[in-house]
């Protein structure tokens, strides 16, 4: 058990100065608690922190995300330490699809290409051909040969949209984010009607009867860039709200309006793994060093040739 931590501390100095002693850099997703956001050394979707990552010259990571996220940094810095503040910051799409059993449903179909979307483990991005983000999901598929069927995996939402937006026929793996799938159709009709000036945002891990009502679908970093740069005055978000204390930032006149989940009794509408990280566990990972996550090499090298075949195209 660790030692408590002292009480008079301003964790925030504390943070400040472990990141320079230990020439740290802070990398956080959208979807992290907005002072997580505001500490950050850089703040991004999953596409822009996997580039994030690749390009520092820090000698540490502290990435405030979720595992598959830690683990796609140290993928591509094996020299490095990556620190994530809470090791059981999880992903439901990444427990969906396990490495066996990809493995698997690739054996039973071997003339396919698998792409895996990033929100995977190392062990399935290790049998992946190539990965994407939402940010470049249709650039990638739209660089297969037209001739290969394709796996993808494991968010069948997204393998949905992009099955429509490229034209290509997919085998979909039947995972869903446990957040993105919650979002209620009935919730969306009820605040178009008491918003009805209001454009719907969304991300397209959504359940496609939510998407037909969108008026922009994205990545976490699309959907910001949209909102900033659009003239509407409110917007209706469907995806983690993590990313709406970015959107106020760069539009501070407009309106965000956060979209439930079904039960509106619970907070289904933000990410469980996103929020077991708190300042107080960034003050300990910087100051213990740890939990550091670590990857046997094999596997870390395997992983590393998917992941590098998307990064050319980025």
């Amino acid at each position: 058990m660790r030692p408590a931590i002292d009480p008079s501390l301003d964790l925030y100095d504390e943070i400040d100065r472990l990141r320079e002693e230990r020439n740290a850099v802070i990398l956080a997703h959208y979807y992290q608690e907005p002072e997580i956001q505001d500490l950050a050394c850089f703040i991004g979707d999953s596409l822009q922190l996997a580039q994030a990552a690749k390009s520092t010259n820090a000698d540490v990571i502290l990435f405030c995300g979720v595992h598959f996220m830690a683990e796609t940094a140290k993928i591509l810095n094996p020299e490095k330490t990556v620190l994530i503040p809470d090791m059981n910051a999880g992903c439901s799409l990444a427990d969906s699809c396990p490495s066996d059993k990809l493995a698997a449903w690739k054996s039973a179909n071997p003339d396919h290409l698998v792409v895996s979307y990033i929100n995977c483990s190392a062990g399935t991005k290790a049998l992946s051909d190539i990965i994407c983000t939402s940010s470049n999901a249709q650039k990638v598929v739209d660089s297969l040969p037209q001739d290969r069927p394709i796996l993808f995996a494991p968010d069948r939402n997204l393998g949905a949209w992009l099955s429509r937006e490229t034209g290509r026929k997919m085998d979909l793996w039947q995972g869903v984010c446990v957040v993105h799938d919650t979002f209620s159709e009935r919730e969306l009709i009820a605040l178009k009607t008491r918003h009805p000036h209001a454009k719907v945002l969304a991300h397209p891990e959504c359940d496609p009867s939510l998407l037909g009502y969108a008026d922009h679908v994205g990545s976490t970093s699309s959907l910001l860039n949209f909102s900033s740069e659009d003239e509407a005055s409110a917007y209706i978000v469907a995806t983690e709200p993590g990313i709406i204390h970015q959107m106020k930032t760069q539009s501070p006149g407009k309106e965000f309006i956060p979209l439930p989940g079904q039960d509106e009794t619970c907070a289904c509408n933000e990410c469980p793994y996103m929020r077991l990280n708190t300042i107080e566990k960034i003050y300990l990972a910087l100051r213990d060093m740890k939990p550091e996550l670590k990857l046997p090499e094999d596997l870390r090298l395997q992983a590393l040739r998917p992941l590098e075949r998307m990064l050319e195209l980025s």
